[in-house]
C-alpha cells in the first residue's frame, strides 16, 4: 500500500529543491525537468505522483516498463523514459510501449541499428540520448567519451528513425561529482558543434548530486527514492 500523502509531500519538496538549485546557478526554475524514477515501485505509487502533477517517469528494465505502462494506460499525459542499459533483444518490446518519449541509454552502434529496424517496422520515431561512461567505473554503462562523435555520426547517417536530443551520464559513486558533470557538459557542447544538432537535453543528476548537476547545466534530473521512498 502506498503512502500517497508522503509522495505528494516529497514531490513538493523536490520541486522547491530544484528551484533553489536553479537560483543558485543563475538559471530559471523552469529550465530543469524532474524525472520521477519509478523502478521497483508499484503502479499505485505512479498514480499518486501523477495525481500530484508529475507526468514524466523513468524505468530501467523493459519488462517492468511494459507491465507498468499497460496497467497505467488510462492516465492522461503519462510520459515514459527508459533510463537503464538496453539489450538488443528487448528493443522490439520497448518501441511498442505506449507513452514512451525518450531513451536515455543509446551507447553503441549495434543498438542504434536494432532500434532503427524496429522503429521503422513500427512506423514511429524515437528521441534518444547518448549515454556517456563519464566516470570509468566498471559498475556503470555507456559509450566511452572518445567514441561518442562516431556514434552520433552513425546515427545521423544511418538511423533516420532516431532523433538524438542530448546526452546522459551518471556521476561518480564517491567524490565530487562537479568535475565529471562539467566534463559531460563540455562534451555535449562539442557534439553540438560537430553535428550541427541542438542537443538541448542534458540528463545529469540524481538525489545525492542534484545541485552539482544543475550547476553544470543539467536540464533533466532523475530522482527515485526521494520521490517514492524506499523501493519495493
Amino acid at each position: 500500500m502506498t503512502d500517497d500523502a508522503a509522495i505528494v509531500r516529497r514531490l513538493a519538496l523536490l520541486r522547491l529543491k530544484i528551484a533553489g538549485a536553479c537560483r543558485a546557478a543563475g538559471r530559471g526554475a523552469g529550465t530543469v525537468e524532474l524525472l520521477a524514477v519509478s523502478k521497483q515501485q508499484p503502479a499505485a505509487a505512479v498514480r499518486a505522483a501523477h495525481a500530484a502533477g508529475q507526468r514524466a517517469f523513468g524505468e530501467n528494465r523493459v519488462q517492468e516498463l511494459v507491465a507498468k505502462a499497460g496497467e497505467l494506460a488510462d492516465l492522461p499525459g503519462l510520459c515514459w523514459h527508459m533510463i537503464g542499459s538496453l539489450q538488443t533483444n528487448k528493443v522490439r518490446d520497448l518501441v511498442r510501449v505506449p507513452g514512451l518519449v525518450l531513451l536515455h541509454s543509446l551507447d553503441r552502434v549495434r543498438l542504434a541499428d536494432e532500434l532503427q529496424r524496429e522503429l521503422e517496422r513500427a512506423g514511429r520515431r524515437l528521441d534518444v540520448l547518448l549515454e556517456l561512461h563519464a566516470t570509468g567505473e566498471p559498475s556503470k554503462h555507456g559509450c566511452a567519451p572518445g567514441d561518442a562523435p562516431a556514434l552520433l555520426e552513425h546515427v545521423q547517417a544511418h538511423c533516420p528513425a532516431l532523433a538524438v536530443t542530448g546526452v546522459m551520464a551518471m556521476g561518480p559513486q564517491a567524490g565530487d561529482p562537479a568535475p565529471v558533470f562539467r566534463a559531460v557538459a563540455a562534451q555535449a557542447a562539442d557534439l553540438r558543434r560537430r553535428s550541427g544538432l541542438p542537443l538541448p537535453t542534458l540528463s545529469l543528476g540524481m538525489s545525492n548530486d542534484l545541485e552539482a548537476a544543475v550547476a553544470a547545466g543539467s536540464t533533466l534530473v532523475r530522482i527515485g527514492s526521494a520521490v517514492f521512498g524506499p523501493r519495493g
